[in-house]
């Protein structure tokens, strides 16, 4: 195996630690809420952090793959993780858990700023496109696998459940998942040491970029627009899967261990499923056409979910994963090809956007605190129409390419035909 393969297959493994850690925290919002007896307003805080260190290091970071490389910025990300998982899993406790989220959250931002630009420059251009899908693809595996390996370790069922489970607290077993992470990113820590991480030359659309780009940029109410719209999807995205195992709990009595955790992963599955069959449509269809029906159906889904009876929204909850699944590209690809120069840092501006997945559950449990969470999750109605207003008021100056369906059906029929 060549080196350039094997940074391939390191790259892969690293798309689904990040998941893996990531994705945890939406099953594990019922538990830490009983166990640390918080606040809905409290237990929001949690992805809070871990989101806000997007939106604080994005841009910083991508000016550390530019001064020192992709090795180093891979180094002090898997570091910052390190510390933080460990933080926790040593020192158990609801004020340790926000700091050690936090820290984890800006090393995961790192990471990604950093194996983008890498994956592209160890598979090769010409195999981008399908190396990025693959990486989606494992993305959503993992997000499926770990609400599934945070049920087993809370059952206890089987040998490694049951020695995780004995590194903990009797009454915090999930903190055995933070001494896991710790050991897995202190592998990775080492792994990415004696690794030869390839060099890179960035294009045009993976530099920071200056300061005067940005604040050009953001003299653009087109740019400014496009951001909203980045931090509605992923504060979508994080009410829907941070709350929904509390949802199911509060209302229809599901346990957060069993059906609850399931459906959580299930949600994060059928997005990776949605995700390649958003590609298909956008072969076929506008881009725009595309964000309008994924929006329209999303919110069908969520409306499903909130107002439906117990059966309905133990199903909706995981289906609105599959709806949402292509808005983060489309909006993002719609913007690049609206605003046409300064990609770099258009780039950076947009995934600070990440900052929405921070917010947003923060306020779905303020609001729960005073109205109940049935209806503070309507605050997601306000965010999928924002996003449904995109496929209206954006204008790209470049459109995505599509088939004609008439012309390739009617040049087989008249190959057939000869």
């Amino acid at each position: 195996m060549n080196n350039r393969s094997l940074t391939v297959g390191y790259i892969l493994v690293v798309w689904f630690v990040i998941s893996f850690v990531t994705n945890i925290i939406g099953p594990l919002m019922p538990v830490i809420i009983k166990d640390f007896q918080l606040s809905l307003t409290l237990a929001g805080l949690l992805p809070f952090a871990f989101f806000l260190a997007y939106g604080v290091i994005s841009i910083p970071a991508g000016l550390m793959v530019e001064r020192v490389g992709p090795k180093v910025t891979l180094l002090c990300a898997f570091a910052l993780n390190m510390v933080g998982a460990l933080a926790l899993a040593i020192w158990p406790g609801y004020a340790v858990a926000v700091g050690a989220l936090f820290v984890i959250g800006l090393g995961m931002a790192m990471l990604q700023v950093v194996i983008n630009p890498l994956m592209r420059a160890a598979g090769g251009e010409q195999h981008f496109a399908f190396f990025s899908v693959l990486g989606q693809l494992v993305f959503g595996l993992a997000s499926f696998v770990s609400p599934l390996a945070f049920a087993a370790l809370m059952k206890k069922s089987g040998g490694v459940s049951q020695w995780l489970a004995g590194l903990a607290p009797p009454e915090l077993p999930w903190i055995g998942l933070y001494w896991l992470f710790g050991g897995l990113f202190a592998a990775a820590l080492l792994i990415t040491l004696v690794m030869r991480i390839p060099s890179m030359q960035l294009k045009d659309d993976e530099r920071a970029g200056t300061l005067g780009a940005y604040v050009e940029l953001l003299k653009d109410s087109r740019v400014r627009l496009f951001f909203l719209g980045i931090a509605a999807y992923v504060g979508t995205e994080q009410c829907l899967a941070n709350w929904m195992s509390q949802f199911l709990s509060t209302y229809h009595g599901y346990s957060p261990l069993a059906e609850g955790a399931k459906a959580v992963g299930l949600f994060w599955g059928l997005m990776s499923i949605g995700c390649v069959v958003g590609l298909v449509l956008l072969k076929l269809l506008d881009a725009k056409i595309v964000l309008r029906l994924f929006s329209v159906l999303a919110i069908a889904c969520v409306a499903a979910a909130l107002f439906g009876g117990a059966e309905l929204s133990l199903w909706a909850f995981p289906a609105s994963g599959f709806c949402i699944s292509a808005m983060f590209s489309i909006i993002f690809a719609l913007s690049l090809n609206s605003v046409l120069q300064n990609h770099g840092a258009l780039s950076g501006i947009l995934c600070s956007g990440i900052l929405g997945g921070a917010v947003a559950p923060l306020i779905v449990g303020a609001l729960g605190e005073q109205i109940g969470l049935r209806l503070a999750m309507t605050f997601v109605f306000l965010l999928l129409g924002y996003i449904l207003s995109i496929s209206f008021w954006a204008k790209p100056q470049v459109r995505n390419e599509t088939i004609d369906l008439r012309r390739l059906f009617g040049g087989s029929a008249r190959a057939a035909t000869e």
